[in-house]
């Protein structure tokens, strides 16, 4: 609706358009400059020609002359007055009264001046204020009652009903188009107040898209910061259990070497320190690229922790034993690579702090997990008054749990002074699945 008729408690006879019809707006704009001389000028023209007719007398004609004069200077004092107004206004209710009253003077000596009159219709919202536009229009009704009734006043008591049965006519109409202008009104409300509700729905929306693009661009960046670190983590791992433990095991042999008297116990010593350091070169690379460790390149985890275990008694001359349970299934690479990880590390450390004679180790298949545990009888620790972490520590230790737990497992070490240590690994049996 325009703005013509949202505030209209009757008629808005032609008031009314489509929202946003910037088109229609400019020619009711037009009209309601241009149309009163229209119609003047008909109802003038039809005037002069019924004049016989009606039987007016040449004081009359003069009279509608002036009226008309008159009718012509407002409309073009208004026409400058009004330029720029919007709404109703004092100026616009003293417009539309002194107009009226032309309407109904002219009328009064001529019924066909009721085409002038009629303009009472048009604009009575955009002029009056709310209160009196019912009463512009029953005004309005009044004077072409009385011209369809054959003029004013009714002459007898024929004439008197006639138009009191037209002005009823009338009022009706004004009261069904009254209801027909509430109803566009209302559902131009409906419909301004859905787009409002749609424009508000788009905004939002739009809104928890722009969020969600931010949220997703800074899930991405935390997903690659994230995967640079865990990479970063798991090459020092890697190194940790590799490089370092293979150094740590040449480093025992040439000093071995240095302390011997003997040759051939010499050369025994500087193979085995040449050979570590050809593994560790082979895991280093193994490790950048990650790829399984050596030791599971053509073997299972139960043949590679055998050869591991067996290898590493040898180089520490410490008794060690290892054991399978169950029965032995192909597993998953990143298990098997996991759990020999976790081996190697825990009997590095009970090389280097535990002064161990004997380690078991053993492997255990049971339904749908499997469990490494590796136990010696060294010197063993109170695990409650551990430093706080170090270099070292993070990956040995935690770099277990770690492991352990990256593959939905579990880790857990137990141990007492002078009662050795034992470390657990359980984590979830996933099968090979080539």
């Amino acid at each position: 609706m325009t703005a013509e008729t949202q505030q209209v408690p009757g008629i808005a006879v032609g008031a009314w358009s489509a929202p946003g019809s910037a088109a229609v707006e400019q020619r009711w704009a037009a009209w309601h400059r241009w149309g009163p001389y229209g119609l003047l000028a008909g109802g003038t023209l039809t005037s002069i020609v019924s004049a016989d007719a009606v039987g007016m007398t040449t004081r009359a004609r003069y009279a509608a002359g002036a009226m008309v004069a008159a009718a012509l200077l407002l409309q073009w004092v208004w026409g400058r007055v009004s330029r720029g107004r919007t709404g109703p206004s004092r100026a616009g209710a003293a417009y539309y009264t002194v107009r009226w009253v032309l309407g109904f003077a002219l009328s009064w000596l001529n019924p066909f001046f009721a085409l002038f009159a009629v303009t009472g219709y048009f604009g009575a919202n955009r002029l009056l204020p709310q209160r009196l536009v019912k009463y512009g229009l029953v005004a309005t009704a009044v004077t072409m009652s009385g011209s369809q009734a054959g003029g004013m006043p009714p002459q007898g008591g024929v004439g008197w009903l006639g138009f009191g049965v037209l002005l009823g006519v009338n009022l009706a109409l004004l009261a069904v188009f009254a209801r027909i202008a509430a109803h566009e009104d209302e559902r131009a409300r409906v419909q301004s107040d859905t787009i409002a509700e749609l424009e508000r729905t788009n905004a939002a929306l739009k809104q928890a898209l722009d969020e969600n693009a931010a949220l997703h661009a800074q899930l991405l960046l935390q997903a690659r910061e994230a995967g640079v670190a865990d990479e970063r983590r798991r090459l020092a791992a890697e190194i940790h259990d590799t490089i370092a433990q293979g150094l740590t095991g040449i480093i025992a042999q040439l000093q071995v070497v240095a302390g011997a008297c003997d040759l051939t116990v010499a050369r025994t010593h500087l193979d085995r320190a040449s050979a570590l350091a050809r593994h560790s070169l082979g895991e280093a690379r193994r490790s950048v690229h990650n790829l399984a460790p050596v030791d599971l390149e053509h073997a299972g985890l139960p043949e590679a922790l055998d050869k591991t275990v067996a290898q590493w008694g040898e180089r520490t001359g410490v008794g060690a034993r290892f054991t399978v349970t169950g029965t032995a299934v192909p597993l998953h690479d990143e298990v098997s690579a996991t759990l020999l990880r976790i081996a190697q590390e825990a009997l590095s450390n009970t090389s280097r702090h535990a002064c161990a004679t004997r380690v078991g180790v053993t492997l255990s298949f049971m339904g749908d997990e499997v469990s490494l545990d590796i136990r010696d009888d060294g010197r063993g620790f109170d695990p409650h008054r551990l430093p706080e972490r170090t270099g070292t520590r993070g990956f040995g230790l935690d770099g277990m749990r770690a492991r352990a737990e990256r593959i939905a497992g579990s880790l857990v070490l137990e141990s007492e002074p002078g009662q050795g240590t034992a470390v657990s690994a359980r984590v979830p049996l996933v099968g090979d699945d080539r």
